[in-house]
């Protein structure tokens, strides 16, 4: 096992767990006003409404095409009654519309802070590098699957990439589980581990706020003057 092999898929991967961990905590505590979405709505809306909902949308199916992918066991799929064929048939056109509409979301999105003057001022190196990176991120998955296509579909993800991902959480990472996936799988997998070392310091952070609070706050009243 080379020098290389060992450090993406056994040492890698806590690198960014350690930066995402102490990352969201010295946010918190240092940025806590700065923990939102920052919206530019006030900037330009057309661009943001038809970006931002594609965007969301798409990434809300990708993530969980992910879990059910990746972290769920085949053998479990397998025994709820879910064949190699159905799954794969769900995962290609349910995938390719969702990754899609997430690659459709980032571009405009992109665009939008680029092309606007008023918006590229007022964005951060964290946001431009958060959208970039994820454009870049879904750009690479859907070539992954371009790719797996295009070759039959020999290559399963779910009997490696899973394995050693669920290895990984739990402190058994087995970089030998990765020594045979397909370059471009590894890239995909390595830009989003990346993903979670930035994702403490940009706006990204706001996915793990939940309007709790509002659940248990006295109703406010208006009431018209005069």
């Amino acid at each position: 096992m080379t020098w290389g092999s060992q450090f993406f898929w056994v040492i890698y991967p806590y690198i960014i767990l350690i930066l995402f961990l102490v990352g969201l905590y010295y946010r918190y505590q240092t940025d806590q006003f700065g923990w939102t979405a920052k919206s530019s709505e006030l900037l330009e809306k057309k661009k943001l409404r038809l970006g931002s909902n594609l965007f969301h949308i798409g990434i809300i199916l990708v993530f969980f095409g992910h879990v059910g992918g990746i972290l769920i066991p085949k053998s479990w799929l397998s025994a709820l009654g879910v064949s190699d064929h159905v799954y794969h048939l769900m995962a290609l056109s349910i995938g390719t519309i969702a990754g899609i509409m997430t690659l459709i979301g980032c571009i405009i999105l992109v665009v939008r802070r680029l092309s606007d003057v008023r918006i590229r001022r007022t964005s951060s190196f964290g946001d431009m590098l958060s959208i970039i990176l994820l454009t870049l991120i879904v750009v690479v998955g859907m070539s992954a699957t371009l790719f797996n296509m295009a070759g039959s579909g020999e290559f399963d993800y779910r009997e490696t990439i899973g394995p050693w991902l669920r290895g990984v959480l739990i402190f058994r990472p087995d970089a030998a589980l990765m020594s045979d996936v397909p370059l471009i799988f590894q890239i995909h997998v390595v830009l989003g581990l990346s993903l979670f070392a930035v994702f403490p310091f940009t706006r990204l952070v706001h996915m793990l706020s939940m309007p709790i609070k509002y659940l248990r706050r006295s109703y406010v009243v208006y009431r018209k003057r005069g």
